[in-house]
């Protein structure tokens, strides 16, 4: 792991695969721990350069004020051109994961000569809030039961790492699994207050970020091949999302992971680092 300075931030990122392979740009959501390991070497094995990086506010990245943070959605896919660039080796494939996926959108519509492919994992055409009536609302069960238990001691490790995973459990995600990489994440946040840990471990920081104006309307002016990939049992961006991406993106192809909820799970690594390498 490293950082890159780009747009007058820090950002932090990791390398797999050889420097002179078509790059893989993976956008964290909000960490660069949201993409397995294994996809990441898998893409690599594939013959790609793969760079998985923090959002602002995350991890290794420029952290100041998750509460209030002075930059918008369009910012951070402006950090994605730029960062692309900074790597150099010609257009990127750029995939994006959960509100990382948000960011991807923007980045292809935005700056469309910085990416030849796009995939989208988990994530819906439009902002954190209320969803466009057309579209599946976060499952009410399921928030619910998240915003009863009450918060962890942040300064404590292994109360955080069991916070995410009764999380991840109530969501249908793997606690073991969500268990180990909240940890990981603790690790490698800077600091132990409330709002930078609930920025790292659950990407608030987006509810308080300015996403406007609206993109879901540009979606048909993408060009490059785009692969959306959504689990079938997604009660957070309920897999309703990822089809409206998918028909509105013309010619995407959608990955419905069946056994899947929010987190790409190991056992569907293989079918979609496969499926984003025929993209190119």
């Amino acid at each position: 792991m490293t950082t890159v300075d780009v747009n007058g931030v820090t950002l932090g990122v990791e390398s797999f695969g050889a420097d002179d392979a078509p790059l893989v740009l993976l956008v964290g959501g909000t960490t660069m721990l949201s993409w397995p390991d294994a996809l990441c070497e898998h893409l690599a094995a594939g013959g790609r350069r793969v760079v998985r990086y923090d959002l602002r506010d995350s991890g290794e990245s420029s952290t100041t004020d998750p509460e209030a943070p002075a930059y918008t959605l369009r910012d951070l896919a402006a950090d994605a051109a730029a960062l692309a660039d900074t790597l150099g080796g010609g257009p990127a494939h750029l995939a994006g994961i959960g509100v990382g996926g948000m960011v991807a959108q923007l980045g292809v519509l935005d700056h469309p000569g910085a990416f030849s492919a796009l995939t989208l994992v988990g994530t819906r055409p439009v902002a954190p809030g209320p969803p466009d009536e057309d579209l599946p609302d976060h499952d009410r069960a399921t928030m619910s039961r998240l915003f009863a238990r009450p918060m962890p001691d942040w300064t404590d490790r292994a109360a955080v790492a069991e916070f995410v995973a009764t999380g991840a459990e109530i969501r249908g995600d793997d606690p073991v699994a969500a268990r180990a990489v909240a940890a990981r994440i603790w690790d490698r946040t800077p600091g132990t207050a409330p709002a930078v840990q609930l920025a790292n471990q659950l990407g608030l920081v987006f509810s308080r970020l300015d996403c406007t104006p609206r993109w879901r309307e540009r979606l048909p002016e993408i060009e490059v091949p785009t692969l959306v990939v959504h689990g079938r049992h997604d009660r957070f961006f309920p897999v309703g999302n990822g089809e409206a991406i998918a028909r509105e993106i013309p010619g995407a192809r959608l990955l419905v992971l069946e056994e899947a909820a929010t987190a790409l799970p190991d056992a569907a690594v293989g079918e979609v680092a496969e499926a984003m390498l025929r993209l190119g």
